[in-house]
């Protein structure tokens, strides 16, 4: 309802800070791109006149040999510039050796390829870097992305209206949907009304009418009552416990299953983490089942400063990790070095499928985001603390490494088509060919920045 034009001190420094905060990450993601670029460039022998960060007119800038580095106007991207990229500015044999046009196809390929190589590189370097520090690395599949219902409340809205464990959430109120955090974002807006949810069962599909209700236990506030169906999680499973943490000092184990918390009955992921974030410094009594046993425990939860709608509040943690699959750990710094690998290609794929259900229409292209989604996550992430910045770098690198590796003209994936297409036909293709295609490709790239622009207008000014 238009809720972001009633702008306050408050929320006026908030979006200050987010400002900030997407240039660090976007100059970060950039920079390294642009250098993979620089590099592969000066090694292969051509020379660079321009190293800019940002498009548009220069703010400052400094010649250093034969490149100029800038600082531009506008922060959106940035671009190396090649000496020879027109056949016409190579003159002489000397010129026509330090040209881009005038290299062998292996050499355009390697500076082409370089600057999402980068990307890649970047993200490895920070995943190898977490996991050598012993801290889990999230690590998702879509199938730990997917709207499945793997737990259930009893006597939940979800119960109540027929759901199973095994059913896949397809719709919401006649909206395609294909993971959690979708279905979490309707369940929280729906203001308590009923919603009609499509569910997946043995291949056909069921319609089913829930009405959320709040949380049990749940503390609810005017600004968020916490509405849930009773399947947003997964089961209450410890798969890992960080060294010297409270649920370590507690006695909690890896495999124990919570089942109580202060006497009120657990049965999903969610229930569990909202109590615990509720109790900063405060006892909680537990009983896990452990080995068909059930143990009696007391967790204090330690308190931690997070922002929520521009308010800094204090949450309980307690230091364990749920169930594990998306979660990978590196025994030492050595093995890190491997399962950053693991974890780099894990989050590609992760991203490659996204983008390619996306494209057939598995995916909602409402999913897609631009500038101000960056800015605003960006925020939420420095919020929590340096280390989320890190690792949203990491998360954004490689979406920026697939995303230009796409065989769209003027992207990188792009050029590299036109070099496949002259590796194939022993010759470039011809300029006019290739203007066409690079205005096609303006086009196309022009038209996904408007509709990710309109996606961040919409979430920003009509979300309720």
């Amino acid at each position: 309802m238009l809720n972001a034009l009633t702008w306050s001190p408050d929320s006026l420094w908030l979006l200050l800070q987010k400002a900030w905060w997407f240039l660090v990450v976007l100059g970060v993601l950039v920079a390294f791109h642009e250098l993979g670029h620089f590099l592969a460039a000066r090694w292969v022998g051509v020379k660079v006149l321009k190293f800019s960060l940002g498009f548009g007119p220069k703010i400052f800038g400094r010649q250093m040999g034969d490149t100029e580095y800038l600082v531009s106007a506008i922060p959106l991207g940035g671009y190396v510039k090649l000496f020879g990229e027109d056949e016409a500015e190579a003159v002489t044999p000397d010129d026509r050796r330090r040209s881009f046009v005038h290299q062998n196809l292996w050499g355009k390929v390697l500076i082409v390829a370089a600057g999402p190589g980068f990307n890649f590189i970047l993200a490895y370097l920070i995943f190898a870097g977490w996991l050598a520090t012993g801290s889990p690395l999230f690590v998702p599949t879509f199938k730990d992305l997917s709207a499945d219902i793997e737990a259930m409340v009893p006597g939940s809205p979800a119960d109540q209206a027929g759901m199973q464990i095994g059913d896949r959430i397809v719709k919401v109120n006649g909206r395609d949907i294909s993971t959690r955090t979708e279905l979490f974002d309707s369940v929280g807006k729906s203001n308590g009304q009923a919603m009609t949810i499509d569910i997946l069962r043995d291949g056909r599909t069921v319609a089913l009418t829930v009405t959320p209700t709040t949380a049990p236990g749940h503390s609810g506030t005017a600004e968020d009552p916490g509405y849930y169906l009773g399947v947003e999680e997964t089961p209450a499973v410890v798969t890992s416990v960080m060294h010297g943490s409270p649920a370590a000092t507690a006695g909690l184990q890896p495999g124990d299953r919570v089942v109580t918390m202060n006497d009120q009955p657990i049965y999903t992921w969610s229930q569990m983490t909202g109590m615990v974030k509720e109790h900063p410094n405060q006892p909680l009594r537990i009983e896990v089942l452990r080995e068909s046993r059930r143990l009696p425990l007391t967790v204090t939860p330690a308190a931690e400063k997070t922002t929520v709608n521009g308010r800094s509040i204090e949450v309980g943690k307690i230091g364990i990790s749920g169930p594990g699959r998306s979660v990978m750990r590196s025994s030492n710094p050595l093995v890190s070095l491997y399962n950053g690998l693991e974890a780099t290609w894990g989050w590609t794929e992760l991203t490659a499928i996204g983008l390619y259900k996306m494209i057939i229409g598995d995916i909602s292209s409402k999913n897609i985001g631009g500038p101000l989604t960056i800015a605003n996550i960006s925020g939420e992430a420095a919020s929590q603390g340096v280390s989320s910045v890190i690792f949203l770098i990491a998360i954004l690198s490689i979406n920026l490494g697939v995303l230009n590796l796409l065989p769209i003209p003027i992207l990188d994936g792009g050029h590299l088509l036109f070099f496949l297409i002259e590796g194939i036909l022993r010759k470039p293709l011809g300029e006019r060919q290739r203007e066409m295609a690079q205005q096609v490709g303006l086009v196309l790239l022009v038209g996904v920045m408007i509709f990710a622009f309109w996606n961040d207008l919409e979430r920003i000014f009509f979300s309720h």
